[in-house]
């Protein structure tokens, strides 16, 4: 079998390559324009190397740092077959669509949600679609969705480095990443694919935040590290990027999740997130 040409590349052809942007013989942008009615001063997304971390966790949580901070703030939930932003949220009512596009739902924080469970007939109907229409409807959360006027929005990316996170990093204009991740053996290499992921399509890691860090004993206060002893200080040094914060297994947040009153959560252990981002 010859090789392919670089030189015969194609739109087309280049559109699920993670090289894309790397390509010499093609710059192809691949940005879409967001909607006319989004004025969003910068696009961050949230990702995780595996499932389990608690990603959507963390995103809700820099999202209520940044309202604390004074932030308008928006979040895109862009794990289309795992949606948990909205229920979180407390928001269960359907976006409506317009001529012009989508009206977002708000939470009673401000924070503004987009999610599959918002458009479905029923929040319990499984999503069972190929790749390429999930990632369709990922770009029109950007192109269709009338966010207004955002400071950050966060978009909160399946796991993996798959058709999602390649469709986000080539199709949004995203200013950084914050990677997820738990002290466990294999961290450093699920944590070094997603930033080289991001390395290889050029889009800034801003951080690394790591979830269920520790159980704090709520009688004398002793650190029980339930996953292992953590590396992530180490890690983040190898990789030349920083710690953004520490979360413990706190039974609070998961309680204000299953109150569906995330939007009432205030998360000290990220307390500089919005001097980072």
């Amino acid at each position: 079998m010859s090789e392919t040409n670089q030189s015969e590349c194609s739109k087309e052809s280049c559109a699920g390559c993670a090289h894309a942007g790397n390509c010499e013989s093609q710059k192809t942008d691949f940005r879409k324009p967001a909607n006319p009615f989004s004025n969003i001063k910068k696009v961050i997304g949230v990702v995780s190397g595996k499932g389990g971390v608690g990603k959507s966790m963390v995103t809700a949580s820099i999202a209520r740092q940044l309202k604390a901070s004074g932030y308008e703030v928006g979040i895109m939930d862009a794990d289309i077959t795992g949606p948990s932003i909205a229920k979180m949220y407390g928001l269960h009512n359907q976006i409506i669509g317009t001529e012009a596009g989508w009206i977002p739902c708000t939470a009673k924080d401000g924070t503004k949600v987009v999610s599959v469970n918002l458009m479905l007939q029923s929040e319990e109907d499984p999503v069972i679609w190929r790749g390429p229409v999930v990632s369709g409807l990922v770009e029109q959360f950007w192109t269709d969705i009338m966010w207004g006027d955002l400071d950050v929005l966060l978009i909160d990316m399946p796991p993996g480095t798959g058709d999602v996170p390649l469709t986000v990093f080539q199709s949004l204009p995203v200013d950084g990443i914050v990677i997820v991740t738990s002290p466990q053996d294999l961290v450093r290499m699920i944590v070094t694919k997603a930033y080289n992921m991001a390395k290889q399509m050029n889009i800034p890691v801003l951080g690394i935040v790591e979830n269920y860090s520790y159980l704090e004993c709520p009688d004398c206060g002793k650190k029980i590290n339930v996953f292992g002893e953590s590396h992530i200080e180490e890690i983040a040094k190898d990789l030349g990027c920083e710690v953004l914060g520490k979360m413990p297994i706190d039974p609070k947040l998961a309680e204000m999740v299953e109150k569906e009153k995330f939007y009432e959560v205030e998360n000290a252990y990220l307390n500089n997130i919005a001097e980072k981002i």
